[in-house]
């Protein structure tokens, strides 16, 4: 392959489903390509995210990543790091006589992320396999000032009424990437949401990540602790199939109005429900002393289809 020809994937995420989940864009052999390409490459592709996969700084670790959505980079996003993770692992291990477990260290804008993978044999299992990484940034509250309740509903096309449920009340959390995090109060409210751009600002913030993050304990499927929507309209992504990096930084918010004792707590969130792109984010995390103190997200990926970009 001459330097001009990089090979690239497309895969599903956090679905064992093709043509499910969130599709994710990943580009090897990224070494020599500007910032200004890759920005443009991630938004010929226009996916919600694009990975540029290159050696690492360390190489005692496995790849470094960067990010980009069709309009910006970012230094972390869950469904890339699943992703990659389970592309690079494929890639590692093409022919696999049994299922196989492996660690990735992978090399991200906001430091190193360690990712457990599980291959699987000829295709078993469903897709290509499960990844499992730690969040290298525990979740936080996050200072923006957002307008009232009643701008939020308004932002999102819903009524006042809609906002909010038992304790909860929208807060600010981040785990690398800030979201607003908006409690929906049932499942008919949620369905009913859409950005509406000109009152967005002023619900959620005039700068580079006023995302929204809607959620509500009404769930599609039995088993899903939460069900969720994310939209990002001034990112380029009016709405997400799925938001990793918002889930990690649920774990802020779960553990602010819930109060979850000493311990493990385990979480299944589905979103992408009303795109058609059903997806599932296991979210797990560990409380000590009254705060978080690990968290990590969970998902399955699936490759979809694989070409050469002649750049």
């Amino acid at each position: 392959m001459s330097k001009s020809e990089r090979a690239y994937f497309i895969l599903d995420v956090f679905t064992h489903e093709v043509l499910a989940g969130n599709p994710l864009a990943v580009v090897l052999d990224s070494d020599g390509l500007s910032d200004g390409e890759m920005q443009k490459i991630a938004r010929e592709f226009n996916l919600s995210e694009t990975v540029f996969v290159s050696p690492p700084k360390n190489p005692a670790h496995n790849a470094a990543l960067r990010i980009f959505t069709p309009s910006c980079e970012l230094p972390f996003a869950g469904h890339p790091t699943v992703g990659a993770a389970v592309l690079l692992g494929s890639q590692r291990f093409p022919d696999l006589e049994r299922d196989m477990d492996s660690v990735m260290m992978l090399e991200e804008k906001i430091g190193l992320v360690r990712a457990r993978v599980k291959l699987y044999a000829n295709g078993a299992g469903g897709g290509a396999g499960d990844a499992v990484f730690d969040v290298p940034s525990l979740s936080k509250p996050f200072d923006i000032q957002l307008g009232s309740k009643d701008e939020i509903a308004a932002a999102l096309g819903l009524h006042i009424k809609d906002i909010g449920f038992e304790n909860h009340v929208p807060t600010v959390f981040a785990a690398g990437v800030p979201f607003v995090m908006v409690p929906i109060r049932d499942m008919e409210a949620i369905g009913r949401a859409s950005p509406v751009l000109p009152s967005w600002n002023t619900a959620f913030g005039s700068h580079d990540h006023n995302d929204a993050y809607l959620y509500t304990r009404e769930t599609v499927r039995h088993g899903s602790s939460f069900h969720t929507r994310m939209f990002a309209p001034t990112m380029g992504i009016v709405e997400d199939p799925a938001t990793g990096s918002a889930a990690a930084a649920f774990a802020g918010c779960i553990c602010r109005f819930d109060q979850p004792g000493k311990g493990t707590h385990s979480f299944v969130i589905e979103q992408g429900f009303e795109m058609g792109r059903a997806s599932i984010i296991n979210l797990e995390f560990e409380v000590a002393d009254g705060r978080l103190s690990a968290e990590r997200i969970g998902g399955k990926a699936v490759i979809v289809a694989s070409g050469v970009l002649y750049i």
